[in-house]
């Protein structure tokens, strides 16, 4: 299908859009690409109107693609404006898959953003990342909407860093930034909606325990909490108190990605101890319980064998950093992240 492209941060391209219908009704036999679609938010009012006047004529779904940031605003008025008329999908930083097995330590220190994986060195990798946070936060988020001191943001996207895979205590983050609890669920919840963080739900189930409630934050690429730590290489990561909880970060990143659609993902922990750092419920209903660990030689502990106990799931397994596959003990499985994601992505 023949197809156009438009870049509506160029000025050029935004000019013959300047009228939108008849524009785009000229090429109503292409399929239109809007990239950055958020410049132009008051266009889907535009979108509506030619879709259904396609439809009239038989036109099938697919005439546009639209490609931007994670907007709040954007989202609501695509939503209300194309209800009925829109797809959502969410593309992700590249992933172990994509990357290639024998490149997991680059992806891990890098993340999975294009330009900073592919970066010829690692110093350009982390020069690239931090420029994405400071444009980010100083002129992208501002103009998606939340109007909120840049310098208060990069803060708490610190703080959330250097707290990666904790359970979510926001009354300490409030004494720390000098605001109330509100506040840093206002901050928290922006991150999550722009994709930049992951709040990890407890797992919640009928089996008499003690559960916890609070949630687990990461920040969703690794590249960005070592960038935001100042952790340039491999050597520093691995020197570094973060380490373990960006290896579990990563891995619950790719796990989640590579799981089918409609899977559920959640952690498990108790106030005796018992905890499991990620449960898959697939959508057959089967559950997936897996350990994280950054060693060659894993071990789980008694409460990773409670909580199997309490839960009872039907794969007990132990993702670790190496390449081959092997039995623990007990039905547990120790696996290679790349193998565990190639089996949920064909599951």
């Amino acid at each position: 299908m023949p197809s156009i492209y438009l870049d509506l941060e160029s000025d050029a391209d935004r000019a013959r859009l300047a009228e939108p219908e008849l524009y785009l009704e000229g090429h109503a036999d292409k399929l239109v690409i809007l990239d950055e679609v958020h410049r132009l938010p008051g266009l889907f009012q535009n979108l509506r109107g030619l879709v259904d006047r396609g439809r009239k004529r038989g036109q099938r779904a697919g005439r546009f693609l639209l490609l931007g940031s994670a907007s709040l605003d954007l989202m609501r008025q695509s939503g209300e404006s194309l209800a009925g008329r829109i797809s959502y999908l969410e593309m992700t930083p590249l992933d172990i898959l994509e990357s290639g097995a024998d490149t997991q330590d680059e992806l891990w220190v890098k993340g999975g953003f294009p330009d900073s994986f592919l970066a010829s060195s690692d110093r350009a990798s982390g020069r690239w990342r931090k420029d994405f946070i400071k444009t980010y936060l100083e002129r992208d988020i501002p103009q998606l909407g939340p109007r909120i001191a840049a310098e208060t943001l990069r803060r708490f996207w610190t703080m959330l860093a250097h707290h990666q895979s904790g359970l979510l205590n926001a009354a300490d983050f409030a004494r720390s930034l000098g605001v109330d609890g509100k506040t840093v669920a206002t901050y928290l919840d922006l991150m999550v909606d722009l994709l930049l963080v992951r709040r990890l739900p407890p797992w919640h189930a009928n089996v008499g325990k003690r559960l916890v409630k609070s949630p687990r934050i990461y920040v969703r690429d690794s590249g960005l909490v070592h960038s935001l730590l100042d952790i340039a290489n491999l050597e520093a990561l691995l020197a570094h108190p973060v380490a373990g909880a960006s290896w579990e970060g990563f891995v619950i990143e790719n796990l989640i990605g590579a799981a089918p659609e409609r899977t559920l993902a959640n952690f498990y922990r108790t106030s005796a101890g018992a905890e499991v750092d990620l449960l898959l419920t697939l959508p057959s209903g089967k559950v997936w319980a897996v350990e994280i660990k950054r060693s060659l030689t894993p071990k789980v502990g008694r409460g990773f064998h409670n909580a199997c106990e309490d839960i009872g799931p039907a794969r007990k397994l132990i993702v670790y950093p190496g390449t081959e596959k092997f039995p623990y003990a007990d039905d547990i499985d120790v696996i290679p992240l790349h193998d565990l994601a190639s089996e949920l992505i064909s599951s």
